[in-house]
Order: C-alpha cells, then sequence, then structure tokens
C-alpha cells in the first residue's frame, strides 16, 4: 500500500480531475496527468493512476447511457485508438530515455495548450455523417496521445463534436470509448513498466470510494453552476497549467 501522505496528495489530484470531468464533461486528464508530474511522478505513473481512477466513472457512464450507444459505432474507432497506443508508449519510452524531466513536463504542457487552444477556437458545424478519413486520423491520434502523454480525450472529443448527436449519445460514445480501451491499455502500461506501476494503481484504485463521491457532487454542482459557465473556468485554467508547464525549465532554473 503506498504511504499516506503521498497517497492523499495524489488522491486530491485524481478527486480534483474526476470532479471537474463530472461537472464540466471533459479535461481529467488534461488536469490530473501535468499535475502528478509537478509532484514528481513520471508519465507513466500518471497515466496508470488516471485508468484505474476512472474505471467506475467509466462503468456508470456507459450503463446510464447503454441506451444511447450504437455498438457499431465503436468497432473501428475503438481498434484505432488500441493499434496505436502501444505506439504512443514506444514512442513515450524513448523520450524518458532522451529527455530530463524538466523538458518532459515542458512537452506535456504544450500538448495541454495546444488541446485547450483547439477546444476554443474548433467550432464544427455538426452533421450526419464525416467523411472517414477523420476517424482515421482522430483515432488513431487519440491512442497514439494516450500511450505518449496519458491524454487522449480532446481528438475524439473534436470528432464527436463535429456530428448532429445529442448531449447523451456524444457522452455515451466518449465513456464507452474509454471504457473498452481500459483494460488493454493498463495490461500494455504494466507490460512495457513492469512493477513501478504497482503503486499508482494501487494507490487509485484506494482512493476509488472518495472518487465516487466526488463524481455524484461533480455532477450536481456542473448541473447548479451550468456546464458553458464552468467549461470557461475550467478552459482558463487548462491554458494556465499549459503556459507554465512551457515556462517548466526556466521556473526550476529560478
Amino acid at each position: 500500500m503506498p504511504e499516506l501522505i503521498p497517497w492523499l496528495g495524489v488522491t486530491a489530484v485524481l478527486a480534483i480531475g474526476v470532479f471537474v470531468q463530472a461537472a464540466a464533461g471533459f479535461a481529467a486528464g488534461m488536469l490530473i496527468v501535468p499535475t502528478l508530474l509537478w509532484m514528481g511522478y513520471a508519465i507513466p505513473e500518471a497515466s496508470m493512476a488516471l485508468l484505474v481512477a476512472t474505471i467506475p466513472q467509466n462503468l456508470f457512464g456507459v450503463y446510464s447511457l447503454r441506451d444511447s450507444i450504437v455498438p457499431k459505432r465503436l468497432l473501428w474507432p475503438g481498434l484505432g485508438r488500441l493499434m496505436f497506443f502501444p505506439i504512443g508508449i514506444v514512442a513515450l519510452i524513448a523520450i524518458e530515455h532522451s529527455f530530463p524531466t524538466e523538458r518532459i513536463r515542458q512537452f506535456v504542457g504544450g500538448v495541454v495548450l495546444v488541446a485547450t487552444l483547439a477546444t476554443i477556437f474548433y467550432r464544427p458545424v455538426p452533421r450526419e455523417k464525416l467523411s472517414p478519413i477523420w476517424s482515421w486520423i482522430a483515432f488513431p491520434l487519440s491512442g497514439f496521445l494516450q500511450g505518449l502523454v496519458g491524454m487522449g480525450g480532446p481528438a475524439m472529443v473534436f470528432w464527436v463534436s463535429a456530428h448532429d448527436w445529442n448531449t447523451r449519445q456524444i457522452r455515451g460514445f466518449l465513456f464507452a470509448m474509454y471504457l473498452i480501451s481500459l483494460a488493454p491499455a493498463i495490461v500494455m502500461l504494466f507490460l512495457f513498466f513492469g512493477t513501478r506501476l504497482i503503486d499508482p494503481a494501487v494507490g487509485a484504485l484506494a482512493a476509488i470510494p472518495i472518487l465516487l463521491l466526488v463524481t455524484s457532487v461533480g455532477l450536481k454542482f456542473g448541473n447548479w453552476l451550468g456546464r458553458e459557465r464552468l467549461r470557461g473556468v475550467t478552459l482558463v485554467l487548462l491554458m494556465l497549467m499549459g503556459v507554465v508547464g512551457l515556462a517548466s525549465p526556466w521556473i526550476r532554473a529560478n
């Protein structure tokens, strides 16, 4: 079992990310992974904690939205994510062996900043059907980024936002996509990184009762404050995290 003080810190970070995800509908990975990196964890440990922590949320999401999920929509997207996840992990191993921690934080900050700016400015006109080429780009990219930096959600969110689906269909699709890739992603991370991931996995598992409570509170808070208002606050926070990540080498130097 992880030591109490570090576990409390990780649990707090996971709780904030899960709360924002439940309230605003996005951003868990973009909040959790960079914050854990600043706390001294590496990307594989942060990714493992994130994946384990979101298991109950994704299970509940799929169950509650099962009537809005179309199984045939999941086949190629799911395969695309899973096929490119190990490629992202191989790239991550190369980065870990080639760059110091500050540069890795800088890189992750850049990814967060680009994804946040794209979320702000990308406003597609929803349509019934997209060209297959966009799914060939979005889901392999999602899997690659999930393996590389633990944040594969934005590419999928951009793809679904270009469809004229209702809110339940969008959320059901995203929950299903996360869920079907959880077990393979966890297994692949353990295969590549081994026992160093046991502590973050066990710690996140032990935090699940707290995270379930936080999810419930987040859903109610989002309904009370309004998703669009909360979305704006979240995007400002992500912008700040991205800029801080990019400035990491100079912050540490000073």
